[in-house]
């Protein structure tokens, strides 16, 4: 090291003795006393500036001087102090990189001084090369300095930093320089001490002062613009700009969102830009944990935060935007954690930074105290709202739309599922959905749908165990519960949390509500299910309102047919011997509740057989409920016995109480029985066996308790025969078959029967008539009757209008003109004859001699028409066909 200093000088050699030395040593005190006077009245760097450029330049010659210092960790020195006027490479291109460069506190250059302690002389060009030599050394060669003279800085016997002393003539320091450099250095030292001091005093003075100004600004904030801009305000202020994020932990505690920035002069992508401002965070990432933890201001270098393993896409983004180093500075309000303040700077003063934090801290707590009041105005405005619009519904439908609105509203809300308690406290009935939310798994979500659901299940249980509310998340759930299915379809939707809810009104439970999100508003969530329960009861109510009146109206429409219709059993027109047995059969079977099978041709009577049973039974004090079986399309027979839920298919707008319901303790009248489809008939099977039934589209089970009488003018034995009838239904209702006599059968009944339907459309239609001819009494009584006692009814009901008198003599029989249109369009006079005689007998009803008979009708002897019978080839079969 030796060989590479040059005139490095001991100024305690020096001997005094000699009358020059002696003037050498008095000069020298002179200059060292008025520069330490000098020296003693700096204040700032402004002062040491004048004192090397002025004071001393006048007493030696040096080109330029600069003060480093020393940094805390002792690892390296930087510029304290420049003069950049009188340096000859402040126009180097290097130059502004020099001056904010820190340098090695290591190699052979700096260490020669270290270990001097005290002023060495340099010639750059012997020290300017050598390895680990800082730069600034060829810098200045090439501008023309040859020489440096480094002086060690002490302050509590340590060194703090070097004064730089440059010249561009060699041997221009000479050794009376460096005595008077060496003796003032421990002044100098003092001096930058004292200016370290005071721009630290003035700093904080002035740091102080900003604080309280930035802390007016940011206390005055209401809302999260005016808080950004009091917060880029701020760093501008103190020169801290260079873009900046406030991210805020989410109500789950578990991840954080960007609440305000400002990316400065930061270049970034729109998909960058979308994804740093708008994603969720987790808080446990492995860095922003860190810093929330800390006390203070926490510095990271992003590559090493990548290479330590966190793995958050902001980091990257940061790494993107070309950021190197960032400063997170927790927020807390007392013991509250309110979120990071991320500053993109490279150094950082920690305790400008924490002051900062504290004072962006109280705004923001400002601001989210202000926001939660407006936020907690606009819910109760929002809940009223719904509240309005709940206060109007009366159907589910209703209930949907409103509820579909509301959750459009609030913000990433899905409805998962509204169940409600079936009517037997046990079962959960799927109410109201959005299928739409589960349109990644549609089979599997209808397969839970259509499942039965017991309000005892896991989920259930838990949620109507709960006084108001149950936040679950799905991934624990599903870790908890992998192979629940409803766990699993909620995991299909990508949504965090499930808010599950009982649905209660005056302390009964009605069902539960399933509700879907990423972002946690319990209030407002609670609020809108004590809204739903509120609607779901009303909509209850409204629906048993609407069932008693439909029921009312059906039994009050059942009770004016039946009143019209009524017949009391001993008006019932009949004195033969077919009638007497089938009021023997009635008199038998109708105090017990067996099933009762009425059959006969159309028209004849067996609807009043099925009321007379009916009205003689234990039933009599409740109506007897009729279904038309041939009346009705056969996609809507299921519906009109067993009934049907809303919803059930296209058109059920309502709730509807099948015949069965209606007829419970009753008596139900399936009329035309062998009409029924096959379909329904295995559906009828099953209700008559179990005694229980479930309308279309619901899922609770319905006990009844109905008494059936069935009625067919078809042979059901051959529809059995023909697989048009299924032969166990047959056999469950032909427990005591009562088979009605036609018409033609009980002749002597005909002419009562016309006497009384004469009585009573007289008075219905104000004529006055009162008898039927002889001539039509014949022509009744000989004539088949097809359509039996109806026929016979309507008949009497059209002679009785078209009668000019008190009497009726003359009937309309139609088979006055199948005789005419037979005989004209017959082929030869042995066919219109054939014709004519097999017309007669059927209008006799088979009767071919005496009273009454063909052969008086046609004018010829019993056994003439015998004769022609046989002649003819009439066979019984033909006029015995009815």
């Amino acid at each position: 090291m030796k060989e590479n200093i040059e005139n490095g000088h001991d100024l305690q050699a020096v001997q005094t003795k000699d009358p020059e030395t002696k003037e050498f040593l008095e000069k020298q005190r002179k200059i060292l006393l008025d520069l330490s006077d000098d020296i003693t009245q700096i204040r700032d760097k402004n002062d040491l500036i004048v004192l090397f450029s002025s004071r001393i330049k006048n007493l030696f010659y040096f080109k330029h001087t600069i003060v480093t210092l020393i940094n805390p960790e002792r690892t390296s020195y930087r510029p304290f102090l420049l003069d950049p006027k009188s340096s000859p490479i402040q126009t180097h291109p290097v130059y502004a990189t020099l001056v904010d460069s820190d340098f090695p506190l290591s190699g052979p250059f700096i260490e020669g001084v270290l270990d001097a302690g005290k002023p060495v002389l340099y010639q750059m060009e012997n020290v300017m090369d050598l390895s680990g030599s800082p730069t600034f050394l060829r810098v200045n060669y090439e501008g023309g300095i040859r020489e440096i003279l480094m002086t060690p800085l002490k302050s509590k016997n340590e060194i703090m930093g070097f004064l730089h002393m440059y010249t561009d003539r060699p041997g221009s320091i000479t050794e009376e320089f460096i005595s008077i450099i060496e003796g003032i250095a421990p002044q100098i030292s003092s001096a930058v001490t004292n200016i370290i001091k005071n721009d630290e005093i003035r700093e904080k003075e002035w740091i102080n002062e900003i604080l309280l100004e930035c802390s007016i600004g940011l206390a005055a904030v209401r809302n999260r613009q005016e808080m950004a801009d009091a917060v880029r305000t701020t760093l501008v202020r103190f020169n801290l700009m260079r873009g900046f994020g406030i991210r805020r932990i989410n109500p789950d505690q578990e991840t954080m969102t960007t609440y305000v920035h400002d990316l400065g002069i930061n270049d970034i992508s729109t998909d960058d830009m979308t994804e740093l401002t708008q994603s969720r965070f987790p808080v446990f990432d492995g860095l922003q944990n860190r810093v929330l933890d800390s006390s203070i201001p926490l510095q990271v270098n992003i590559d090493a935060e990548i290479s330590r393993g966190v793995t958050s896409r902001y980091l990257f983004i940061w790494q993107a935007m070309g950021l190197k180093t960032m400063v997170g500075i927790p927020l807390r309000n007392g013991d509250v954690e309110l979120g990071i303040l991320w500053l993109g700077i490279e150094q950082a003063n920690l305790s400008l930074l924490q002051a900062i934090g504290s004072q962006i801290s109280v705004a923001m707590s400002n601001v989210l105290a202000a926001e939660e009041i407006i936020e907690r105005e606009r819910e109760k405005t929002f809940l009223l709202g719904f509240s309005n619009e709940v206060a109007r519904v009366r159907t589910k439908e209703d209930l949907k739309n409103a509820v579909f609105k509301v959750l459009s509203r609030v913000l990433n809300v899905k409805l998962a599922m509204i169940n409600l308690i079936a009517d037997d406290n046990f079962t959960l009935v799927p109410f109201m959905y959005d299928r739409t939310l589960f349109e990644n798994a549609p089979e599997h979500f209808d397969g839970l749908v259509e499942a039965s659901n017991s309000i005892h299940g896991p989920l259930p249980a838990r949620v109507l165990a709960s006084e108001d509310h149950l936040i679950l998340k799905v991934a624990e759930e599903l870790e908890a519960c992998p192979d629940n299915p409803f766990v699993q379809l909620w995991a299909k939707t990508g949504l965090k949390y499930m808010f599950a809810a009982p649905l209660r009104s005056a302390q009964a439970d009605l069902g539960t509500l399933w509700l879907l999100t990423d972002s946690l508003k319990s209030e407002l969530l609670q609020g809108i299910c004590s809204q739903i329960s509120t609607a779901i009861a009303n909509i209850q109510a409204n629906e048993k309102i609407l069932a008693y009146k439909r029921m009312l109206e059906m039994e009050n429409s059942q009770l004016k047919e039946q009143i019209k219709r009524t017949y009391n059993f001993s008006e019932i027109v009949g004195s033969g011997p077919e009638m007497q047995q089938v009021y023997d059969l009635i008199s038998m079977v109708s105090e017990s509740n067996s099933t009762v099978l009425i059959t006969g041709e159309t028209g004849t009577g067996k609807e009043l057989i099925a009321r007379a049973i009916h009205s003689t039974s234990p039933r009599k004090d409740k109506l007897m409920i009729k279904i038309n079986c041939a009346a009705l399309p056969a996609n809507l027979i299921e519906s009109e016995l067993f009934g049907h839920e809303k919803g059930a298919f296209t058109g059920a707008l309502e709730r509807r109480i099948g015949k069965f319901e209606l007829a419970d303790n009753s008596t139900l009248f399936l009329d035309e029985i062998g009409e029924m489809p096959l379909e329904a008939q295995v559906k009828l099977l099953r209700v008559l066996q179990e005694k229980e039934l479930e309308r279309i589209g619901g899922k609770t089970t319905i006990k009844v308790n109905v008494r059936i009488i069935a009625a067919t003018n078809r042979n059901l034995d051959e529809e059995v025969k023909a697989g048009r009838f299924r032969s166990d239904l047959y056999y469950r209702l032909n427990v005591f078959p009562i088979h009605l006599p036609p018409l033609r059968s009980r002749r002597d009944d005909i002419e009562p029967l016309a006497n009384l339907f004469v009585d009573r459309y007289s008075r219905a239609t104000g004529r006055k008539v009162r008898k039927i001819s002889p001539k039509v009494l014949h022509e009744l009584a000989s004539y088949p009757w097809p359509g039996n006692v109806r026929e016979l009814e309507h008949l009497i009901e059209r002679s009785v209008l078209l009668s000019t008198d008190s009497m009726i003599r003359e009937v309309y029989l139609p088979n006055k003109n199948v005789e005419a249109k037979s005989v004209s369009m017959a082929g030869t006079l042995e066919d219109v004859e054939r014709v004519h005689i097999i017309e007669t007998i059927k209008r006799c009803g088979g009767k071919l001699a005496g009273r009454g008979g063909a052969a008086e009708y046609l004018g010829m002897p019993a056994t003439t028409l015998h004769s022609k019978i046989k002649k003819l080839g009439i066979t019984k079969r033909q006029y015995l066909a009815e």
